[in-house]
Order: structure tokens, then C-alpha cells, then sequence
């Protein structure tokens, strides 16, 4: 049996992948992916609303899953994201730290900037 933390993970991982290279897949993959990621619908109930066999949807998900792994592999973007976000965050961390009282109008700068970068993500 899987831990619970591995499996969410998994679920985490997938659906960052979705959301960065998602509209890369066609429109039935897309919709199938989303019913097992995001809407948590089981092999069973994603093949029986779609009309095709457990196993179809299986291959599926699995093929989809290389397919973002595949794109993730050679653009890096969801590693990128998670790179400047903990820096952004760091940044924020460091602007906390400093002497308020001399350092006010930089300081809410900063942090201003890094939660504006933080938003467009």
C-alpha cells in the first residue's frame, strides 16, 4: 500500500504538470486527465461515463502522464516555478528580518514586488 503522503505527492505533481502543460494535450485526453487529477473520479466511474473500458482509461492517464513528464523534461517549467517562488519567498523572509524602523518604505517595497511576482504565478 502507498503512504498517504507519497500518493499526495503524486496528486500535487500531476496537477502541476496539468497546469503548466495541459493545453498541450488534445481535448479527450485533456478531459479524461482532468476527471482522474482534479475531479479525484475513479478508473471505474471515468469508464463508464465515457463508454470505454477501465484498461482504456488507465493507458490513458498513464500515456498522458509521459506525455507531461515529457514536456516537464525538456522545458523545466514547473522546476523554474518552484525555484522562484522559494526565492520570492526567502526575499520575503529576509525583508522581515530587517530593522523596521530604519528600513520601512524598501522593506514594503520589497515585499510588495515579491507578492505582485508571487500573483502572476
Amino acid at each position: 500500500m502507498i503512504p498517504k503522503v507519497i500518493e499526495m505527492e503524486k496528486i500535487v505533481e500531476q496537477a502541476l504538470l496539468y497546469d503548466f502543460y495541459g493545453e498541450l494535450l488534445n481535448d479527450h485526453q485533456k478531459h479524461i486527465y482532468e476527471e482522474f487529477v482534479l475531479n479525484d473520479l475513479s478508473l471505474s466511474e471515468i469508464a463508464e461515463q465515457e463508454g470505454i473500458s477501465r484498461q482504456g482509461v488507465h493507458d490513458l492517464i498513464k500515456r498522458c502522464n509521459n506525455i507531461l513528464a515529457g514536456y516537464e523534461e525538456k522545458l523545466h517549467l514547473v522546476d523554474k516555478f518552484i525555484s522562484t517562488k522559494e526565492k520570492i519567498n526567502r526575499i520575503n523572509q529576509l525583508a522581515n528580518q530587517l530593522d523596521k524602523t530604519k528600513q520601512t518604505k524598501k522593506i514594503e517595497e520589497i515585499q510588495k514586488l515579491s507578492n505582485q511576482i508571487l500573483e502572476e504565478f
